[in-house]
């Protein structure tokens, strides 16, 4: 267990991580996200759902959020208080929260010459319902903390289109070419965590949020 200070997204402390998404209309959208599949103790990712993609939010978050690249949305829910993983992609991510959560993340620029980050370098951030966050490229990310023990959480993931799907055929030419997990996804994992050793990424203590959740 480790205890860490929990700012908000709104914080100035956000600011070398992401940004606040302001001038959206997500109130139709918030209603499709909450009627995405809740996994039973667990969480479950999905990158593209037809029902929010169908919302009129996502011309808008295309053309204005990703400047008119092909989007897909889709949704992570679930229950989760540890860190396990990060990962990065080589373009920014939008999270739409329907209920609070905690965002537990890095910075890129922190992975050490030995390919690992130290956990001590994370950081958490409240993401309150109904907000809308973009987290920058060099951002180290993973599935969403509940914000109270027990609860459950829905938040919508805006990536370019492809994204978090199969990953290409090709050999490995340099260490992060062993990270690469799925479609534009490095991930960074904890050894606790990891099924492959040749993903650990991660070093010191697997952050969990149990017993600290506020």
């Amino acid at each position: 267990m480790m205890k860490l200070k929990l700012a908000k997204v709104t914080d100035r402390a956000f600011a070398p991580y992401g940004q606040v998404l302001e001038g959206y209309d997500f109130s139709t959208f918030l209603e499709a996200l909450e009627k995405t599949a809740l996994p039973d103790g667990r969480v479950a990712y999905v990158p593209s759902d037809p029902s929010l993609e169908a919302d009129k939010a996502y011309a808008d978050l295309r053309d204005r959020g990703f400047g008119g690249m092909p989007i897909q949305i889709g949704y992570c829910n679930g229950y989760n208080t540890a860190l396990n993983a990060l990962e990065y992609h080589r373009d920014s991510e939008i999270c739409i929260a329907a209920h609070d959560c905690i965002l537990l993340i890095a910075l890129q620029s922190e992975i050490e010459q030995d390919g690992l980050l130290d956990t001590a370098k994370v950081k958490a951030f409240l993401l309150p319902a109904g907000v809308a966050v973009e987290c920058f490229a060099t951002t180290l990310h993973f599935a969403p903390c509940s914000a109270e023990k027990g609860e459950a959480f829905r938040v919508a993931v805006v990536l370019p289109l492809g994204t978090n799907t199969a990953k290409p055929d090709f050999e490995p030419k340099n260490r992060e070419d062993n990270h690469l997990t799925a479609k534009n996804k490095w991930l960074l994992a904890h050894p606790d965590f990891a099924k492959d050793e040749k993903l650990i990424g991660l070093k010191g203590k697997n952050i969990n949020l149990e017993g600290d959740l506020w």
